[in-house]
């Protein structure tokens, strides 16, 4: 089986900057469209939010869209019902909370994972002195767990993170919650750098990739963009798959444009 790593690997070796758009699950009746859509528009795996009351590193953009998909009566089984029944042929991440795991039990909740063609993983609030069970239990069913680094990592810790993430790496932009920012910051882009001098795993950049231009300046210091609250912002504000889609489609062309470009600063 090919994993979410390889499918990542394959595209950076080809020169491709790699791009990954998110939607919080069930946040409309149509919700899976959004993810034809971002494949349509070229995107090279795609991360499904479980809505969770409590998102503690998500602003309020994301926080919004899993209220409002709680209140439409959203679970995460349902939502994983609804991916298994979805035809995609670009990887699927999932982005949940250490709380919705345990309710079920790490391994129940991967297997599940697995039965819906899920290949990644995202728990950002696991501390990694405590992702051991997860991990095992991921890698039994063919997930691959994501681990996050910060500005703050520890160097020490940076390099644990780059050998026991798979997938890819998320490297967290800011100190602080998801959202959109006019400026995406620079202490992001010096965590990247410092990320791909100690592992070769994939290393995406998020938390403020709020335009195509900050896709550019993140896909030159790493390998690419996860792209989460810009996009949720449209959908809460009505737009639908087509119009999310070419939001996405915009920032694949300056991603593919700037690697056509001679590498210069970021």
């Amino acid at each position: 089986m090919t994993t979410l790593e390889d499918r990542l690997r394959s595209a950076r070796a080809q020169g491709r900057k790699l791009l990954v758009p998110y939607v919080t699950g069930d946040i409309t009746d149509d919700w899976t469209r959004y993810l034809t859509a971002y494949q349509d528009a070229g995107a090279d795996a795609v991360e499904i939010g479980l809505p969770f009351s409590d998102p503690m590193l998500d602003g309020g953009t994301i926080q919004e869209a899993s209220d409002r998909a709680l209140a439409g009566g959203a679970t995460a089984d349902r939502i994983l019902a609804d991916l298994a029944e979805t035809d995609l042929t670009i990887p699927r991440v999932v982005m949940t909370y250490t709380n919705l795991v345990l309710r079920q039990g790490v391994e129940t909740f991967c297997g599940k994972l697995r039965d819906a063609g899920v290949a990644g993983l995202i728990v950002p609030d696991l501390p990694l002195g405590e992702v051991g069970g997860l991990e095992r239990a991921a890698a039994a069913s063919g997930v691959d767990l994501v681990l996050l680094a910060a500005p703050s990592t520890a160097p020490e810790r940076l390099r644990e993170i780059g050998e026991r993430s798979r997938g890819f790496v998320y490297a967290v932009s800011v100190m602080g919650t998801t959202g959109e920012r006019d400026q995406f910051a620079e202490s992001g882009l010096a965590l990247a750098r410092t990320l791909k001098a100690v592992t070769d795993r994939p290393v995406l950049l998020g938390f403020g990739v709020s335009r195509p231009d900050h896709a550019v300046r993140a896909g030159r210091a790493g390998d690419g963009v996860v792209v989460a609250s810009a996009l949720m912002r449209r959908v809460l504000d009505g737009a639908g798959p087509a119009e999310v889609g070419a939001q996405v489609h915009a920032m694949r062309t300056e991603l593919d444009r700037s690697a056509d470009e001679p590498t210069g600063s970021t």
